[in-house]
This record gives structure tokens, sequence and C-alpha cells, in this order.
């Protein structure tokens, strides 16, 4: 039987490589996104997570279509800036597209894992859910993911469907150097501090979602992997 993945957020960066590597791994895989996948998978819809309604529509017709047995969420956008500079509507911005559209597409392949006895979720957090300056909403929004994924886990697993975290950070990715320019003083620190003295790469995030939604894993649940260089161990800045 085909196992099918669906990944939001899939279309670049840490989503590309996780699409290639389950891929790679014999899943059907489904991006769900706004832009055209650098990698093709078997299924591509081009959607706005953070339209409820239409997230909501994809993910029905996805049900009578398709037989998802792993979710990827992946999808996630950053709006950096300090306490005070926090804006209201990005607040709601971040927690539709970071969160609630985790929420939707849960309700809507839970049942059909159920059903089929066995089921992979995985969500793509951040290691900024243990302190990061100029990171409040981001924090917030992937600090949430982590603690509904734990709850997740326990409603789930009679039903032998695992819920897990994958905690990325520090990442080479577009949206890293966006936020963080490649010549700048504090980009270099945050290299510096790094224990393994480099930058993760998008396959180390992919390698690490591999294993949650391998089927071999089904007695780990509930659990968050760090992926960033041994930062988390002590160190902090990325």
């Amino acid at each position: 039987m085909t196992q099918t993945a669906v990944i939001t957020g899939g279309a670049g960066g840490i989503g590309a490589a996780i699409t290639a590597r389950l891929a790679a791994d014999g899943f059907r895989t489904v991006v769900l996104d706004t832009a055209d996948p650098e990698i093709r998978p078997d299924r591509f819809v081009q959607v706005d997570l953070s339209d409820a309604e239409a997230t909501r529509a994809v993910t029905a017709d996805l049900v009578a279509t398709e037989s998802v047995t792993c979710l990827v969420n992946n999808v996630g956008i950053v709006a950096p800036g300090p306490l005070e500079a926090v804006d209201l509507d990005e607040f709601d911005h971040l927690f539709h597209v970071n969160l609630r559209a985790s929420l939707i597409c849960a309700q809507a392949f839970v049942p059909g894992m159920k059903a089929a006895g066995s089921g992979r979720i995985v969500m793509n957090t951040s290691r900024v859910t243990l302190g990061k300056e100029q990171r409040t909403l981001y924090s917030a929004t992937k600090g949430a993911a982590q603690a509904m994924a734990r709850t997740w886990a326990l409603e789930l697993a009679s039903s032998g469907i695992t819920v897990n975290c994958v905690a990325p950070g520090p990442i080479g990715t577009a949206a890293f150097w966006a936020n963080n320019p490649p010549d700048a003083p504090l980009t270099r620190q945050i290299i510096d501090k790094v224990p393994l003295r480099r930058m993760g790469q998008p396959e180390d995030v992919a390698n690490a979602v591999a294993f949650f939604c391998a089927a071999a894993s089904g007695f780990v649940t509930g659990q968050t992997l760090f992926v960033c260089g041994g930062v988390t161990v002590g160190l902090g800045g990325a």
C-alpha cells in the first residue's frame, strides 16, 4: 500500500528538502503551498494556508482522493521585531499560518489515519521556543505547536498515530539569510556559537522528519528533536 505524505509549505527551503526525502523513502508526496515547488511532488495544490476556508476545501478534496498516512506541518513564516513593535495584524497572520493551518490539516486527516490504525504527524517548530530576541510572535506560534503536539500524542496514541516535533536552528535557508544578512557581525556570531561550527542544511531537518515518519518509529511519540548543531545544549544566539 502506497504511503501518502502531505507537506504544508513544501515548495521551497526545508519543505522542499522534506518532500525530496520522503519521496526517496517511498512516500507519495502532496505539497500544499502558494508558490510552485522547487522539487516536483507527486501532487501540488496551490493554496493560501492563512485562509481557513480555502484550507478546509483543499483538505476535504484530499481526504476524498488520497489515503493520507503522514502529515508534515512544515509551513511557517517569521515576523522579527521587539516586543514593543509587535503588530496585532501580524499576530493574527502568524497564528493563522503557523498554527491554525496545522489544526485544520490534522482534523481533516486524522479520521483516515484512525481508520487505517496508524499514522504520522510531524510538526516543524524551531529552537526559538527556548528563547530568542526579536521573535515574540514566531516563538509563540512554534511553542504553541509543540504544546499542541504533546496533547495530540496522548489523544491519538491508542489509534497508532504518533505526533512529534522537529525543531531546527540555525538552518541556511533563504528565510534565514533574509533575516540574518551573511556579512552582518551578528550573523557571524550566530554561526560561531554553533558547537558543530557550521550552519545546518535543509537536508539535516529532512532526515529528522523522515525518522519520525518511518513505520519503524512507531514507539516514539510526543517528542521534540532539536536539529541545531548543539546550540540547545547550552549555547544561545542562534
